[in-house]
């Protein structure tokens, strides 16, 4: 997955964030993320190369696609939404504007591949925002990557400042949307007459019997898994036999408002132990969020330092 983070780049991590334009975060996030600089249009071209390039790093390295992340509030999500996209020239304003991003980051990225390499997105089918994308330049969208050729989209939503894709939206959901376990099944089903292109849908599914019925449904070919993996390793074997998720997917809470309310740890506490995994070590579902936050914390001071430390040397 190869993704750009734009404007949602914790402080200290960079000299400075980049946007398609300097939108500043809420109150509630601004405390830990800084107001991003607008982009000028020799470095969107820049940026563009970087994802032809990085792709094409990929192949070389045996991969056999790539996923372009324009969901979750990243770069390619920020060009694409006009609350975070205020731009009065080619790549703002219209949603054809809008998209210019995505479709030409697409356009390199094939050009820079082989023939037979995969590439596929990942899109909001809704940013949960106020002033975000609407659903019909959702639409335009899925309908213009389909048109572009993609090979695959994975049907997704939210953005750090409303983490639909983290659950966090999920009790607000209709009975039935909740009952059928996918956040996003039903936008899928919509778009699936849209477009003939793989779909895949994310979020929220944790039973054998909920994921065939998405497949059977006909709205998707493809079902991602993420947060269970984190905890189960050997989960894939036990949904083929027919067996479901054995941890329950609940909130994480360090038990500081502040940390709790951005969502945060839904992000640090599984990457935390996809780490761990990495290691060979075997994953804690148990694991205290608030020791994974300090140790966050400590993680971050010390980048931040060592960052200091190497731009005085080169100054």
């Amino acid at each position: 997955q190869l993704s750009h983070p734009g404007r949602q780049c914790p402080k200290g991590l960079n000299k400075e964030t980049v946007a398609p334009s300097a939108v500043p975060f809420s109150p509630a996030l601004a405390v830990s993320f800084g107001t991003p600089r607008e982009l000028g249009e020799d470095e969107i071209l820049d940026i563009i190369q970087r994802f032809a390039t990085s792709a094409a790093i990929c192949e070389k390295a045996g991969f056999e696609g790539v996923q372009l992340h324009g969901a979750h509030g990243y770069l390619i999500s920020q060009f694409l939404s006009p609350l975070t996209n205020k731009r009065q020239d080619q790549w703002g304003g219209s949603i054809e504007n809008r998209s210019r991003f995505l479709l030409e980051t697409y356009q390199a990225v094939r050009a820079a591949t082989s023939e037979n390499f995969i590439i596929s997105v990942k899109l909001n089918s809704a940013d949960f925002q106020r002033g975000g994308i609407s659903e019909e330049d959702v639409i335009y969208v899925f309908k213009a990557m389909d048109a572009a050729g993609i090979d695959m989209i994975e049907v997704s939503g939210g953005t750090y400042e409303a983490p639909a894709m983290a659950g966090v939206k999920a009790e607000k959901r209709k009975a039935s949307t909740v009952a059928r376990e996918a956040y996003f099944l039903d936008f899928a089903e919509k778009i699936r007459q849209e477009v003939n292109c793989h779909l895949m849908v994310t979020g929220g599914f944790r039973t054998a019997a909920g994921m065939n019925a998405a497949l059977e449904s006909g709205a998707c070919e493809f079902v991602g898994i993420a947060r269970p993996f984190a905890v189960e390793p050997d989960l894939g074997d036990r949904l083929v036999a027919g067996e479901d998720v054995r941890y329950a997917v609940e909130k994480i809470k360090t038990g500081i408002p502040m940390v709790d309310k951005m969502a945060i740890m839904e992000i640090i506490w599984y990457a935390a132990q996809f780490k761990e995994i990495a290691k060979g070590n075997q994953p804690n579902p148990k694991l205290s969020p608030l020791k994974v936050f300090l140790n966050y914390l400590k993680g971050n001071v010390k980048a931040v330092i060592k960052g200091q430390i190497n731009s005085r040397k080169s100054a």
